[in-house]
């Protein structure tokens, strides 16, 4: 069990509840005093899960032994908390089989022929770590040439730092969001694999250099977020209106990154013209 991390993240969550989010039995007793601070104090948030104060007090501090699992249902239901954080808790507090380190497959060949026949759509494929494993024509087109890359320098984050002053989102916050959709996916992936030691050095590594992502990686945002509007400046093909959609390939630890335009539009018109010169 990881006890500082649960403790962090069940008070990170507990601060970003709003009180007006659980019955006022809750956050208004008789006699209570004044709230100074936002979100919900320690007592609440043990009143609404049916734990003592001390508890969960002890919890919040790392004190606490192993919480049942329901507990966990409970302290989930107090805190709101999504699907993703629910089985998130439930990793921190060892409730869950933990991996060591993902197994590495090869990609399969269904994969690769998913990724070309998807056209002018670009397309490439993530693992846990957000390494680019796999890639299209068209993804090559809007991005960079993966195959000419040391494998190291082929994540998905790694390139978004280096490539923000040349393939510019905007507005300025639609990078900053693709940070924080990225440390949340890093966040969860560390949890099932907290003995990847490769993961633990890119997460300080992107922490380092962006403070969006280490904002993100101190508030333990785990909630999925499979679909961001992008707004990129290509040197080539001008001022593009992207949707990057992240789907889960079933079965595996991969992820399929899509840049969608809307049909008919013209980033629609701009990625066709370039796939159809890239043949």
């Amino acid at each position: 069990m990881s006890k500082d991390e649960m403790a962090d993240f069940l008070r990170r969550r507990r601060d970003a509840l709003s009180p007006d989010q659980v019955p006022a039995t809750v956050t208004h007793p008789p006699g209570r005093r004044a709230r100074r601070t936002p979100g919900l104090r320690r007592e609440e948030v043990a009143a609404a899960a049916g734990v003592s104060v001390s508890y969960y007090e002890r919890l919040e501090q790392a004190r606490a032994p192993r919480p049942s699992p329901q507990v966990l249902a409970a302290l989930g239901t107090a805190l709101r908390l999504t699907a993703a954080e629910r089985e998130h808790l439930a990793r921190l507090a060892g409730q869950v089989p933990l991996g060591t380190n993902a197994v590495r497959e090869p990609v399969s060949a269904d994969a690769h022929r998913l990724l070309d026949r998807l056209g002018p759509i670009p397309a490439y494929l993530v693992d846990e770590r957000q390494d680019i494993v796999a890639w299209n024509g068209a993804a090559v087109v809007l991005i960079i040439d993966f195959g000419l890359l040391p494998a190291k320098e082929r994540n998905a984050v790694r390139l978004a730092l280096r490539l923000r002053d040349t393939l510019c989102s905007a507005p300025a916050g639609a990078q900053g969001e693709f940070i924080r959709q990225s440390a949340a996916q890093l966040r969860a992936a560390g949890a099932r694999y907290p003995a990847d030691r490769v993961l633990g050095e890119l997460v300080n590594e992107f922490a380092a250099h962006s403070p969006d992502f280490a904002a993100s990686w101190r508030d333990h945002d785990v909630r999925p977020l499979p679909m961001l509007r992008k707004h990129l400046r290509h040197p080539e093909l001008g001022e593009l209106e992207l949707e990057r959609q992240t789907l889960l390939l079933p079965g595996t630890d991969l992820q399929l990154v899509m840049y969608t335009p809307d049909p008919g539009s013209p980033s629609a018109a701009a990625l066709a013209r370039a796939e159809t010169h890239s043949r």
